[in-house]
């Protein structure tokens, strides 16, 4: 391991829609803007995966009038009509101009537009005064899974099978994230691991993993690593990988690309945050990966080249690769689509549970459901009405809890991205200012989770969940 040192870099219940697959509600035709580079050098507009990636290192779709096709550009006129007449008051020309450009690049990037993202904005606050949940008419059953015992026969087993299927698969960290609420000044994934060696950092640790498994499947395997950024991470990403030579990866095979962010929201209107003559904007959520896959056209080339399974991580839990080769043999064996790490879990712990949801028209999803969210729903159902409870047999709640580590069979997840563009629901989780609830404390946005990409699955989508003891797979920085 390098020596040089990793850290040396500078640096309550959300509204959620109900879950239906709303992606394809705002796809269009259009894609997001998406900037994509190599650790190696290879610029987005070199790289063959990258469709329509120009010089900027974006790639990019402008708005289309219906009537001529030709690019739209945001008018006062359109900012009006989309409720957002404000954003203009008090600005000089100069002022003007520079909003405009913002909100041009803004139209842009978002799937659908402005006036999608406004839309969008509007039902999902409204969602919220009205009190919906995003459950209704849904009810709860406990979800099938795997449980996998550390050290026992079965956990043995499946790791072997997991490892002769590792040389099919790819990574990806999502890593979009700051260490300030930890007291650190840098990304989180270069936080030093240990107090006695701290020059050795989280983002060293996976791609060690990564190139242990792939001298394990022999030959001349190479197993491709994304990295999903924000615009708080991603320069300091590059640095760091450029400064430690990749922790050893050959050039090319990790692959950074940027999620952008949404314009936050200052009340139940769903009109623009200000700041400093623009749009105050946030971060969209770690849901965007999967729109990211979609558009740089990563996803397609791993199934071009014949990968079959893709393993999706966080920034900061670094005993995860305790147990992905044995998660990954259970995906195998039993073919699943969507495999979902998940640990015992405490009645009432903060911590997302994985359940089976029913609904009277047929439709069913195993999925995450917040901690806060889990309580009441169970509560209003006829099977659980005593809430989250411990099952006597085990002294544990019968809902798994959600670690946010997935792993993806390649083949039906590029058939859901084709399909939805990669557009997992969103949500919005207001906080709000007094009893009227027609302004809030401070502007929110809509976000979206990576977990839930289950509900963009099909019927007959195989979905499961393989049960871990914490200690093979979870302790997160947090």
């Amino acid at each position: 391991p390098s020596k040089m040192g990793c850290g040396a870099s500078s640096d309550k219940a959300p509204v959620q829609e109900a879950p239906v697959n709303k992606g394809l509600s705002r796809s269009g035709s259009r894609k997001g803007e998406a900037a994509l580079m190599h650790s190696g050098g290879v610029k987005p507009s070199e790289h063959p995966a990258v469709r329509g990636s120009s010089a900027d290192d974006t790639t990019k779709q402008s708005s289309q009038d219906g009537a001529s096709g030709k690019p739209r550009k945001v008018s006062e006129a359109m900012l009006k009509e989309l409720g957002q007449g404000h954003l203009l008051e008090g600005l000089t020309d100069a002022q003007k101009s520079a909003l405009f450009s913002q909100l041009e690049t803004l139209d842009q990037q978002l799937p659908g537009g402005l006036a999608q993202y406004v839309q969008s904005a509007k039902t999902l606050l409204q969602n919220s005064l009205d009190g919906k949940t995003p459950f209704d008419g849904f009810s709860p059953a406990v979800p099938e899974g795997q449980k996998l015992p550390l050290g026992s026969e079965e956990f043995t087993e499946m790791e072997a099978l997991g490892m002769s299927a590792m040389a099919k698969s790819a990574f990806v960290l999502v890593a979009g994230g700051l260490g300030e609420r930890l007291g650190y000044n840098g990304i989180k994934v270069s936080l030093p691991l240990y107090l006695a060696e701290q020059d050795k950092c989280f983002l060293q640790l996976y791609v060690e993993h990564i190139l242990t498994m792939q001298a394990a499947a022999g030959g001349d395997c190479e197993l491709p690593l994304v990295i999903m950024t924000s615009d708080d991470t991603h320069q300091l990403t590059e640095e760091l990988l450029a400064a430690k030579n990749n922790f050893g990866m050959k050039p090319g095979q990790i692959t950074l690309v940027k999620q952008n962010k949404v314009p936050a929201l200052i009340d139940s209107e769903a009109r623009f945050a200000v700041k400093d003559g623009l749009v105050e904007t946030k971060p969209h959520g770690h849901g965007d990966v999967h729109t990211l896959l979609y558009q740089t056209g990563l996803a397609k080339k791993f199934a071009d080249t014949g990968r079959e399974w893709i393993c999706f991580f966080q920034d900061t839990n670094g005993v995860i690769f305790r147990a992905l080769p044995a998660v990954l043999g259970v995906s195998a064996k039993n073919g699943f689509d969507l495999n979902s790490v998940c640990v015992p879990r405490t009645p009432g712990e903060a911590v997302g549970a994985i359940c089976k949801l029913e609904h009277g028209d047929g439709r069913s999803y195993t999925v995450n459901v917040e901690y806060n969210q889990l309580a009441p729903m169970l509560k209003q159902s006829d099977s659980f009405s005593g809430g989250d409870v411990a099952d006597p047999a085990t002294g544990t709640s019968p809902f798994p809890g959600n670690i946010n580590c997935l792993i993806l069979g390649v083949r039906n997840y590029l058939a859901v991205l084709d399909e939805t563009k990669g557009m997992v629901k969103e949500f919005v989780n207001p906080k709000y200012a007094d009893a009227s609830k027609s302004k809030f404390k401070s502007p929110t946005r809509l976000e979206c989770m990576m977990q839930d990409i289950p509900l963009l699955f099909p019927a007959g989508a195989k979905v499961g969940f393989t049960e871990l003891d914490r200690l093979g797979c979870f302790s997160p920085a947090k």
